[in-house]
Formats: C-alpha cells, sequence, structure tokens
C-alpha cells in the first residue's frame, strides 16, 4: 500500500485527525467532503457581506467577530510570516484577518484563521477552511470544499477544488488544483496544472509492485509528498504521486503513477 504515513508529516497540521496514518494517501479525498460537511464553522455575522456579492469595503475579523473597516489601519506585510497588521487606535489587534473589498463570499460554510488574507478579486465558494496566516491572492477561484494549513498561498488566478494544502504549501501563480493533496512546503511552480480526468472513462488506477491498484476514484489529481516542488508550466497527469522531496522538471509532464523520493522527473 502507498501509504500517508509514506508521504506526510502531519504532527503540526490543524486537521490532522482527516488523515489515517496506515490508509492509502488518497483516501483523505474520499472523506473530505464528510469531514468539512461536520466541521464546526464560525457564524459570521453577515451584515457586512451578502452571498455571492462583492465585498463594497474591508472587513475585519477579530477573535471571531466581522468588523467595517471604518476606524481601521492595515498594514500589508508577508502574511505567511505575520507580516498583516491590523490596527485600532494605534494598538494591534492581534491575530486579525482581512477580506479585502471586492472579495466574494458564497454560502456560510466558511472558516478563516488568524492573521489570513483574502484580496479582491477573489471568489470563495462554500465550503473552505483557510488556516491561520494564509494567503488568498487576488483572481484566485476556490470552488468548494478547499482545506489549507497554516500559511499557505493559494495564488493569482489559481483555481482549486476539492483539494487538500498542509502547512506551507503554496501555488502562487496561475495553477490549476484539482481533487489534490500538497504536503508541507511544496511549492508549484507559476503555470503549473494538476489535472484530475483522464480521457477514457473508468476510475483511475496506479500501477505499484507488480499490480495495478484501483483508487476508487474517477477523478484524481496530484498527491504531492512533503517538500515536492515543480517547475513553471508543468503538468501533472491524472493519479500522479510524488514522493517526499520530489522534483518536477519546468515545461514537462509527469506520467501518472508513483515517483520515488527525491526524484528528478524529467
Amino acid at each position: 500500500m502507498i501509504s500517508v504515513q509514506s508521504f506526510f508529516d502531519l504532527s503540526t497540521f490543524p486537521d490532522a485527525t482527516l488523515f489515517n496514518n496506515t490508509s492509502s494517501v488518497w483516501q483523505p479525498l474520499n472523506d473530505l467532503k464528510e469531514y468539512m460537511g461536520n466541521y464546526n464553522y464560525p457564524k459570521y455575522q453577515e451584515v457586512y457581506y451578502r452571498d455571492g456579492i462583492p465585498l463594497t469595503e474591508h472587513v475585519i475579523i477579530h477573535e471571531g467577530k466581522m468588523l467595517c473597516f471604518n476606524d481601521f489601519e492595515i498594514e500589508f506585510g508577508n502574511t505567511s510570516k505575520k507580516g498583516l497588521l491590523v490596527k485600532r487606535g494605534g494598538a494591534v489587534l492581534e491575530g486579525a484577518s482581512v477580506i479585502m473589498a471586492g472579495a466574494v463570499i458564497t454560502g456560510k460554510q466558511i472558516a478563516i484563521g488568524k492573521g489570513v488574507l483574502i484580496e479582491t478579486g477573489a471568489m470563495i465558494k462554500s465550503p473552505a477552511i483557510l488556516g491561520d496566516y494564509t494567503e488568498v491572492r487576488q483572481g484566485a477561484y476556490l470552488r468548494g470544499y478547499c482545506l489549507a494549513g497554516k500559511r499557505c498561498v493559494l495564488g493569482h488566478t489559481t483555481e482549486i477544488k476539492h483539494s487538500i494544502f498542509s502547512n506551507d504549501a503554496k501555488a502562487g501563480h496561475f495553477a490549476y488544483v484539482g481533487d489534490s493533496i500538497l504536503g508541507q512546503n511544496t511549492n508549484l511552480g507559476a503555470g503549473t496544472k494538476l489535472a484530475n480526468l483522464k480521457f477514457l472513462p473508468g476510475n483511475i488506477s496506479i500501477f505499484h509492485e507488480g499490480k495495478w491498484l484501483d483508487t476508487g476514484r474517477r477523478k484524481l489529481g496530484a498527491i504531492l509528498g512533503d517538500g515536492c516542488q515543480t517547475g513553471c508550466n508543468s503538468v501533472t497527469s491524472p493519479g500522479t504521486l510524488m514522493a517526499k522531496e520530489a522534483i518536477l522538471m519546468p515545461n514537462v509532464t509527469a506520467r501518472g503513477g508513483l515517483h520515488s523520493p527525491k526524484a528528478i522527473i524529467r
């Protein structure tokens, strides 16, 4: 079996209960909808935003409450390094998050951690869970069932659906991430596409140790172990499994199946 524990260190991941160390590495994707459906989401006041309508002004979230921008001062530093600062009357509101004017949120199943920044033009469809100090950049499109840990980057004009980002996972620019898992400290180069649907009908299977393993999934993108990287304009075929610290070179398409730890895919 290609197991969760061979791909990920989940010791500091806030949603580690979604993972079972001894299950197949794609099992968390099978359980994601139930996990997010049962999640205890905060009840934000909707007086400051309307479902599906772009925000007309910045909104601050602090200690579980949404606050109108009015008399706040914002310093937009490096979000993942706690550089986003919100001040009121000169005092810093520790852990305050910011949803910028022009962002769009649909649905009520949204959880936003401490120090999160959601930039203008981002669209977030629930359910979505955004961990502490995560940044959702301008033009990002979160299509639902998106779970991000701490200090993640969900990048500019990046589309994400039914996927999991472990702590410090980054998809900074022009990416597509569908039915995928990004381990901690993974980084997708600009223009990376994680394809999730094969042309032919049927489930996606993985060839391993001389036999085919049926994943039971019609859609399966890529699973990147901790520390993996992809180069600019690279593509992973459906069912690509990159073990820890594997590298996909720029302008290369990775075949589906298992790639060994520290592999260089050319």
